[in-house]
C-alpha cells in the first residue's frame, strides 16, 4: 500500500502549504486533508488537484474541538487505509486576541522586538471559551484533541517493522510560565494559547518516550512569524504588504528535547539555530498520565 499522510488544518495557511510541497516529492502518495469547514476543505482539494491532477488526495471531516468529531475521523480513518504513514497536528486556534498598542510601540524600540513580533509576548491577551465537552477551547483544540487522535490511531501508527512520524505545530510563544500542571485547560489565566502550546511540547517529549519503542516517532516545529489568516488577524491593521517583508521562520525539531531554528537573515543566508525547549521528562510524564 502506498504511503498515507493525514494533515490536519490543511484548507489553508501552513497546513495547505504542507499539502502543495508533499505531492510533487511522492506521486504515489496518499494525502488525506482533515479538515473543520467541509466548503473551505473542498476549494483545497479543487486547488491541489488543479496543480496535481493525479495526486490522491482526499477529504476528511474532523473539528478538534469536537470529542465525538475526533472520534468518528479516527474510526473512518481505520476504515479507510491499514497504515499511516504521517500525521501532521497542524489544527489549532488563537482565541480573541486584545491587542495592548501602548506595549506594542513600546517594544519597538527594545531589544525584545523580534520575540515581542514572533510571539505576541507582552502585547496579546486573550479570554477563552467552552466547547459542548464541557473543555476549555483552546486547550481540547490545541491539545487534549490531538493526543486523543493519536491514541485512537495507535493501531495503523504503531506496525511491526514499519516506522511512522507524528509531527505537532507548536509555537514560539510556548512559554512555561503560561502553563500550570494544577491547571492544564489554563481556566484561570488569561494565555490559554501559550499554555497549550507549551503542554504540546510536554505531550511531544512523552510520545517519544512512549512510543519510540513501537516505531512512532514525535517531531514539534515552529512556524515563527509567518504570514496566514490567523496572523493577519491578530497584527496591527497595517499595510499587508508591509508585515510580508518580514521573513517567515521555521523551527523543525527531531531531537524531541530542541527546536532547531531555521532562519534567513536579511542578506539571504540561510543558518540554523538549535534551542533547547524549557521542559522535563517528569513534567511531559505527569501531563501524559493526566
Amino acid at each position: 500500500m502506498n504511503p498515507v499522510v493525514l494533515v490536519m488544518g490543511a484548507n489553508s495557511g501552513i497546513g495547505l502549504a504542507l499539502c502543495e510541497r508533499s505531492l510533487p516529492e511522492d506521486p504515489v502518495l496518499q494525502l488525506v486533508l482533515a479538515c473543520r469547514s467541509h466548503p473551505q476543505a473542498q476549494v483545497a482539494l479543487s486547488t491541489l488537484l488543479t496543480s496535481h491532477p493525479k495526486a490522491q488526495v482526499t477529504l476528511l471531516q474532523l473539528d478538534t474541538s469536537s470529542i465525538s468529531s475526533v472520534l468518528n475521523a479516527a474510526h473512518e480513518v481505520k476504515l479507510r487505509y491499514n497504515r499511516l504513514d504521517c500525521l501532521y497536528l497542524n489544527a489549532g486556534i488563537m482565541p480573541n486576541p486584545h491587542f495592548d498598542v501602548k506595549p506594542y510601540f513600546k517594544g519597538l524600540f527594545s531589544s525584545n522586538v523580534i520575540t515581542m513580533l514572533s510571539t505576541g509576548a507582552g502585547i496579546l491577551t486573550q479570554k477563552d471559551n467552552m466547547t459542548t465537552d464541557g473543555m476549555q477551547e483552546v486547550f481540547a483544540t490545541n491539545l487534549f484533541d490531538h493526543f486523543l487522535l493519536v491514541r485512537e490511531l495507535e493501531p495503523i501508527l504503531c506496525q511491526t517493522n514499519r516506522t511512522s512520524q507524528v509531527i505537532l505545530t507548536s509555537s514560539s510563544n510556548a512559554h512555561r510560565s503560561a502553563f500550570s500542571m494544577e491547571d492544564i485547560q489554563h481556566q484561570r489565566g488569561n494565555q490559554p494559547y501559550s499554555s497549550s502550546k507549551y503542554a504540546l511540547d510536554l505531550l511531544n517529549l512523552a510520545l517519544n518516550i512512549h512510543f519510540n519503542s513501537k516505531g512512532l516517532y514525535s517531531s514539534v516545529t515552529c512556524p515563527g512569524f509567518v504570514m496566514t489568516a490567523l496572523t493577519y488577524g491578530i497584527l496591527p491593521s497595517f499595510p499587508a504588504f508591509l508585515w510580508t517583508l518580514l521573513m517567515p521562520i521555521l523551527w523543525l525539531s527531531l531531537d524531541p528535547r530542541a527546536k532547531y531554528h531555521s532562519l534567513t537573515s536579511w542578506i539571504g543566508e540561510n543558518y540554523t539555530q538549535p534551542c533547547k525547549m524549557d521542559i522535563d521528562e517528569d513534567m511531559s510524564e505527569a501531563l501524559y498520565n493526566k
